[in-house]
């Protein structure tokens, strides 16, 4: 079956996106913000953004094979519908993960160049985190996992390329960048507990229960707010991240269709994986910007 490029750019996920791009954007904002424009390399941190989404992307596509091989995706599952109703095989996904993970790699070998070795180090975690990713749901720890990629490895990854050293400091955005990752896993977990629990995969979502998992997805969508109000206050962050908060409308839209779940029960989750992800891009161009006029 002959495809388009908009078939196959669909089988990346592309609208998951933000939640590896915009972290690093807020992440060299952070920089800026407290190192000045002048410590932090425009070139370096855009290659950050395309080597981010490339290994993204590949990502996707792995854990999709894995999900339809091990039954999680069925016809019965709130899945992407490709590899179920046979639109690609998976040799297809296989191999443009494959292409799209090169181009990543060699986008890292080409940053360790220019910046030093111990970016192999940082890229190396995210690459094993990234090939485990399937296998941890079978562990209960795929949030875990999701957790420290987008939120610690992007960020120390950019902080490196960035600025030539690790800034330890930006963890500080780890928690609310993470969270809100984790909130479109969780959302997505959280539809799937009937499905996934039935082939075997062990999830929060499925330890918790429907009922309380949108509870927890619920906390997801406030914390990142609550977080970088804290870090104003305690001054860790410059006042200016308050802007921010601009995005706590779009996550309390997230929040009044969960609390649906009552009423209309699990479908009530229903797309907001796809909100919490816009909710990402949001919340992270937002704080980038409030950051930027701090450097300012």
């Amino acid at each position: 079956m002959r495809h388009t490029f908009k078939d196959w750019l669909e089988t990346t996920r592309y609208w998951s996106f933000s939640v590896s791009a915009f972290p690093v954007l807020a992440t060299a904002a952070y920089l800026c913000a407290t190192r000045g424009f002048a410590e932090v390399s425009l070139l370096n941190t855009i290659l950050a953004v395309v080597g981010a989404v490339m290994f993204h992307a590949a990502g996707n596509l792995l854990s999709d094979v894995g999900d339809y091989k091990s039954g999680a995706d069925s016809p019965k599952a709130f899945a992407v519908r490709n590899l179920i109703e046979h639109r690609f095989e998976c040799k297809e996904y296989l191999r443009l993960s494959a292409v799209l993970f090169a181009l990543g790699i060699i986008i890292g070998l080409f940053l360790t160049w220019r910046c030093g070795w111990e970016l192999l180090i940082i890229g190396g975690l995210g690459f094993l985190f990234t090939l485990l990713y399937t296998q941890s749901k079978k562990v209960m720890m795929s949030d875990l996992d999701i957790f420290v990629i987008f939120g610690v490895i992007i960020v120390l990854g950019t902080s490196f390329v960035a600025t030539g050293e690790t800034c330890f400091d930006t963890l500080l955005l780890s928690i609310p960048l993470g969270i809100i990752t984790l909130s479109v896993l969780h959302a997505n977990n959280t539809l799937d507990i009937k499905t996934d629990k039935a082939v075997g995969i062990r999830t929060i979502a499925i330890a918790l229960g429907a009922e309380k998992s949108v509870k927890l997805y619920i906390a997801y969508q406030v914390i990142p707010f609550a977080w970088v109000a804290l870090c104003v206050i305690l001054g860790f962050m410059p006042w200016t991240a308050l802007l921010s908060l601009v995005a706590f409308i779009a996550a309390w839209g997230n929040i009044r269709q969960a609390k649906q779940f009552k009423a209309a029960g699990i479908e009530a989750m229903k797309g907001l994986d796809l909100s919490s992800a816009k909710l990402q891009l949001i919340f992270s161009l937002t704080l980038s910007i409030g950051l930027f006029i701090a450097a300012f």
